[in-house]
């Protein structure tokens, strides 16, 4: 009886097969750059915030915060009707005072009034209760009304302040040309950015996950934020 071999592939589907790997493994690798950018763009508008001696915020409130979240530049603009929108990302400290790997959020908000030009500001979020945090994982939510907000006090020690930043779940900062100061955003929500944390951790991968410290092997960049938050908490 005579048998067969299936022919050899050729060179040329041997050059195709490679290619389509090559585009695949290229695909995947690229899934976040952007993402990752954003990451490293919230690690530097941290890192140059905190280290400004007589505009930062004090030792005691980061001591102290639950969460962080850090928005650069959130873009407002308006022509009598406003709004405002930016990504970031924010962690939360655990028990032993290390940092969570961070989720990916976006920020949204609108005003009414008149009002003209674009601006963009870099927007800091210290959440001092956890719940603020689980009103974040359970979906998107309003600052003011799901959670008090204030704008947080700027200097190297907390001096004597409102009820409302005494009282306050948030305290908000922006950065906007280069004044750093406390800013009201009531009436803006906040929430998850899922599809942003499926491009860079996976798709199985929850914000409670990230937050309680189960997800292990996150890109440099990720970890650059994390390690900068702990470095700047721990001073």
């Amino acid at each position: 009886m005579k048998s067969y071999r299936s022919p050899a592939p050729s060179w040329a589907a041997c050059v195709m097969s490679c290619a389509f790997a090559l585009c695949l493994v290229s695909a995947l690798a690229s899934a976040a750059p952007k993402e990752l950018k954003r990451a490293e763009r919230a690690t530097r508008v941290l890192r140059e915030v905190l280290n400004t001696p007589d505009a930062r915020i004090p030792a005691e409130l980061l001591s102290q915060a639950y969460a962080i979240a850090v928005i650069p530049e959130v873009v407002k603009a308006g022509l009598i009707i406003g709004g405002r929108h930016g990504r970031g990302v924010v962690s939360v400290r655990s028990r032993d005072g290390s940092w969570s790997n961070p989720s990916f959020v976006m920020l949204t908000g609108g005003s009414i009034g008149w009002q003209a030009g674009v601006q963009a500001a870099d927007v800091i979020l210290v959440f001092r209760t956890e719940r603020g945090v689980d009103n974040l994982v359970n979906g998107k939510f309003t600052l003011g009304a799901d959670a008090s907000i204030a704008a947080g006090p700027v200097g190297r020690e907390v001096n004597a302040g409102t009820d409302e930043e005494f009282k306050a779940e948030i305290l908000s900062y922006s950065r906007t040309r280069g004044l750093f100061a406390g800013i009201a955003l009531d009436g803006s929500a906040l929430s998850i950015d899922f599809e942003a944390n499926q491009d860079v951790y996976g798709s199985k991968v929850t914000p409670r996950m990230l937050f309680e410290n189960r997800v292990r092997n996150a890109p440099v960049e990720i970890v650059r934020f994390r390690d900068q938050l702990e470095e700047q908490t721990a001073k």
